[in-house]
Formats: C-alpha cells, structure tokens, sequence
C-alpha cells in the first residue's frame, strides 16, 4: 500500500456500513489496495468494541478512543502485513491491546478504571443506600485494579470482561495460552484479596 493516503475519517465517524454483507477479509484486501470506504467500514464495525476494551484497560473515555485512533492508523499503515493468519477482528485487538499496554507501563501511578461504572449496582437497586453502595464498590475495584500490573490487567479484562477465550487472549497481548492463564490467576487472586469486602 506504499503512497496511500491516510484515512481521514476518525474512528467512530465512518460513514454507514454499505457492504454489509462483505466480510472482514475481503475488506482489508481492498483497503490494503488503497480502498479508504473498506477500511471505512472496517473502523464503523470495530471502533465501539475495541473502544470499550480501551476504556477498561486505560481507564478514561479520552484515552481511549486516542489509543484507538492511533491503533486504527497504525492498521491502514501496515495493513500489507495483515495476511489474513487471524481475524481482521483479532488483529485490531492486538494491536490496540499492545498500545494499551505501553501506555499502562509508561504511567505511574496508573489512572482510575472509570469504564468500571458497568459493574455498578443492580438496575433494580435505586435507594440511596444502595446507589452509595454500589459508588463504592465501583471505587473499591478502580483501585484494586490498579494493583495489578499491565499485563495481568489485559489478560483479566479480555477474559472475565470480553469473555474471550484464552486462545484470543494470548494471540491478542503476545503470549502463551500459559502465560495468559498464569497472569488471569494471579489477577483473580489480587482482585480477591483487594475485594474481599464486596465479595
């Protein structure tokens, strides 16, 4: 794709998804071609998820969505390099996971997991009692992931809040499926520990 221009529509401004039965694949090869409406599409369909899992690791809305345009952009540079060997899905969350990571590691101390508001309390529970309750809570895990270190935190939020399997979390952070059950472990046991209160 040498010479082609960057996209200039930003994540989460793409225009309508127009093919919307074309699969990834076949989009990232027109786009590799130089296709800025593929990778359009590509970016409407992925940018919200990959968003989310952003928002978990880095903690601020903010930082998340620059870490996914700059992932984004890294994609439509290197998109020669994508052959297809994962999901154009897998491959994004890759490479958002590792920008990710490096923000976590060059920050000390981390910032508080503000996307954390989804474990809030029951939407049943609205007296103030329990409103206070689940402030708290929300307070009291921000804090306890903190604790973890980066890749005990990636490991623990694209398995226990994406739900992947461990086989996606090692192919998206860089490691062994043993590696990634070893840090989730150790992850749970910090969470533990720091949420006994709440258990």
């Amino acid at each position: 794709m040498a010479g082609a221009r960057t996209p200039s529509a930003p994540p989460g401004s793409a225009p309508p998804d127009t093919w919307p039965d074309t699969d990834d694949a076949l989009l990232a090869v027109r786009a590799a071609e130089g296709d800025e409406d593929a990778f359009a599409v590509l970016v409407q369909r992925h940018a919200p998820s990959l968003t989310q899992l952003a928002a978990r690791l880095l903690g601020t809305r903010t930082e998340a969505e620059d870490a996914v345009q700059d992932a984004f952009l890294s994609a439509w540079r290197r998109l020669p390099e994508f052959q297809g060997r994962s999901s154009f899905g897998t491959w994004m969350y890759r490479i958002v996971t590792n920008r990710c990571l490096n923000v976590l590691r060059s920050r000390r101390p981390a910032a508080p997991l503000e996307a954390a508001g989804d474990v809030a309390a029951a939407e049943h529970s609205t007296s103030p009692a329990r409103i206070t309750e689940g402030r708290d809570a929300v307070r009291e895990l921000r804090e306890a992931l903190d604790l973890l270190s980066a890749e005990q935190r990636a490991c623990w939020v694209l398995r226990e809040l994406d739900g992947r399997s461990y086989e996606f979390v090692a192919e998206a952070v860089g490691i062994s499926q043993e590696a990634v059950r070893a840090r989730v472990f150790r992850a749970r046991r910090c969470l533990t520990q720091a949420l006994g209160a709440w258990r």
